[in-house]
C-alpha cells in the first residue's frame, strides 16, 4: 500500500480472503475473525470504510461496513491510492453511465428512442457500487438502497449522478426511491418510498405533483409505468433485448405470454407482427397495466377489453396450463391454438435450499407449455435466479421435452441487458437465461 490507511481494520479467515482473491466482493460475518480499530483509534460504525486484512497482514481491499448484516462488508476498492471522496463516487458513477452509453447507445430500433433513454445505470456490485441500483425511465430516476453504507451516502451519490448525466446533456425532474424491499431489515434499515427531496430543484413538489407514473418508451412501445406500486423498480429492463429475441419470431404468429406483467412480452410480439397474443398474469393489477399498454400502443381499441388481436386472462399460469391441456376447448376459446409460447415466470428460488423443488417448477411449467404447443412452434422460456443458474434451467428443459415427448431445436441463448452487467467472479450477478427453442 503506498499511502497511510486512516481506516478501521477488519480482520478476515484464508476462506474469506481466497474468495477475494478470485474477485468476490462480500465477507460475511463467519468469515470475521476481529474487528481492529484505526491508527486514531477510532472503531469503525455503520456505512464506514473499512480496511479488509487477511491474518498475515496482506490488504484485501476497502468496503462498506454493514455490522447488522450477514455481509459484514462488501469490497468498493482494490487500489490502496484510492480516497473515498466525492471525486472517487463521480469516477465510479461516470463508468458506469459510459458503459451503457456504449453497449447500448447504438443499438436502438428504427425510429424508436434510444435504448439509453429506459436502462439501468447502476447495477450494485457490477458497477463497484455495492447496495446500489438507479434505473433510468426518461426523465426520472428510480433508486433503491440495499445497504447501510450506501443509505449513508445517497447525499453524495445523487448529486453527482445528476451531474454526471447533464454533463451529456441529459435532464432529470425526479428521483423517486423504492426503498421499500424487505431485505433491508437485515442491514438495520427501515422501509420507505417516495420522491427525494434532498436536491432543490429536483423532484420534490413539482414531481410529487405529477403522482408517481411515468410514460416510458422501450423498443419504441410506450408504457404507463406505475413508480410506486409494480415491482422492483417499476419495470423489467433486463429482458429488453430478449423482447426483441421474440418480436423476431412473431410474425403471423399466435402468442401466449404467459406471466406477462403489464405486457412487454406479448407488445413486442405484436410489434413484430403477431396476429393474436393473449396475455395471462396471476396479478389483475398488472394485467389491467398490460390492457392499458396495449390500447395506448393502438393495440386495443378505446372502450374494449380485447378485440381481434388482444385478449387477456387473470389466471396462476401454474394451473392454467394444465386445464389448458385437459380441456381441448379451451386453447381455441382463448385465442389459440398457440404456436409461440412465452415463459417469463418470476424467481422460483431465493435460496440454494429450494433448488430442488424450483428445478421441478420450472420442468413442470415448460412441459406444459411444450406439450400445448404444435411441431415447428416456438417456446421462449426464462429464469430470473441466480440460484438456479444456467446449466440448471438447461435441464429443466431438456427433462420436460423429455416428458412432453418433443425434440427442440435451439434457436438462441441470451441472458440479461449489458446494462445488468455479470461482473466474473461475482455469481450472484449473473441471474437471468432465456432460450429459444423450436419444437421438432
Amino acid at each position: 500500500m503506498k499511502q497511510a490507511r486512516q481506516f478501521p481494520r477488519v480482520i478476515v479467515t484464508k476462506k474469506a480472503a481466497r474468495a477475494l482473491k478470485g474477485g468476490h466482493l462480500w465477507v460475511y460475518a463467519g468469515e470475521v475473525m476481529r474487528l481492529e480499530p484505526a491508527a486514531d483509534g477510532r472503531l469503525a460504525v455503520d456505512g464506514d470504510v473499512v480496511d479488509v486484512l487477511e491474518e498475515n497482514g496482506t490488504w484485501q481491499g476497502a468496503g462498506l461496513f454493514s455490522p447488522a448484516s450477514t455481509l459484514q462488508v462488501r469490497i468498493v476498492s482494490r487500489n490502496a491510492n484510492d480516497r473515498f471522496d466525492d471525486a472517487f463516487w463521480r469516477r465510479r458513477l461516470r463508468w458506469s453511465w459510459e458503459h451503457r452509453k456504449t453497449t447500448m447507445g447504438r443499438r436502438l430500433l428504427p425510429g424508436a428512442e434510444p435504448d439509453t433513454n429506459c436502462c439501468r445505470i447502476v447495477f450494485s456490485e457490477a458497477d463497484g457500487l455495492p447496495g446500489l441500483v438507479v434505473d433510468r425511465y426518461e426523465d426520472v430516476l428510480v433508486t433503491q438502497v440495499g445497504t447501510v453504507g450506501m443509505e449513508r451516502l445517497r447525499p453524495v451519490i445523487y448529486p453527482l449522478l445528476l451531474d454526471v448525466l447533464a454533463d451529456d446533456g441529459v435532464r432529470i425532474r425526479g428521483i423517486f426511491e423504492r426503498n421499500d424491499a424487505p431485505s433491508r431489515a437485515k442491514e438495520g434499515l427501515g422501509a420507505y418510498k417516495g420522491w427525494y427531496e434532498g436536491i432543490p430543484g429536483i423532484a420534490g413538489g413539482a414531481s410529487a405533483a405529477a403522482g408517481a407514473h411515468v410514460l416510458a418508451h422501450e423498443n419504441g412501445i410506450a408504457y404507463d409505468i406505475d413508480l410506486e406500486n409494480s415491482q422492483k423498480t417499476g419495470f423489467f429492463l433486463d429482458q429488453k433485448y430478449n423482447r426483441r429475441a421474440v418480436r423476431q419470431i412473431a410474425d403471423g404468429r399466435r402468442v401466449l405470454d404467459c406471466f406477462c406483467h403489464v405486457g412487454p412480452f406479448g407488445l413486442n410480439a405484436l410489434a413484430g407482427g403477431a396476429s393474436y397474443v393473449r396475455f395471462v398474469d396471476a396479478s389483475q393489477t398488472a394485467l389491467d397495466l398490460a390492457r392499458q399498454n396495449a390500447r395506448r400502443n393502438g393495440w386495443l381499441e378505446d372502450g374494449r377489453d380485447a378485440n381481434k388481436n388482444v385478449g387477456f386472462t387473470c389466471a396462476n399460469v401454474l394451473e392454467y396450463l394444465p386445464r389448458m391441456m385437459g380441456d381441448p376447448t379451451l386453447p381455441s376459446a382463448e385465442g389459440g391454438p398457440f404456436d409461440l409460447i412465452v415463459l417469463d415466470p418470476p424467481a422460483f428460488t431465493k435460496s440454494r435450499r429450494t433448488i430442488r423443488h424450483a428445478a421441478r417448477g420450472y420442468r413442470e411449467v415448460n412441459e406444459a407449455a411444450l406439450r400445448l404447443l404444435p411441431r415447428g412452434g416456438y417456446l421462449a422460456t426464462c429464469s430470473c435466479s441466480h440460484f438456479m443458474t444456467r446449466d440448471g434451467l438447461a435441464q429443466a428443459v431438456a427433462e420436460a421435452a423429455h416428458g412432453a415427448q418433443v425434440q427442440l431445436k435451439q434457436v438462441e441463448e441470451r441472458q440479461q441487458a449489458p446494462d445488468h452487467p455479470i461482473l466474473w467472479g461475482m455469481p450472484e450477478t449473473h441471474y437471468l437465461d432465456f432460450f429459444v427453442f423450436q419444437v421438432v
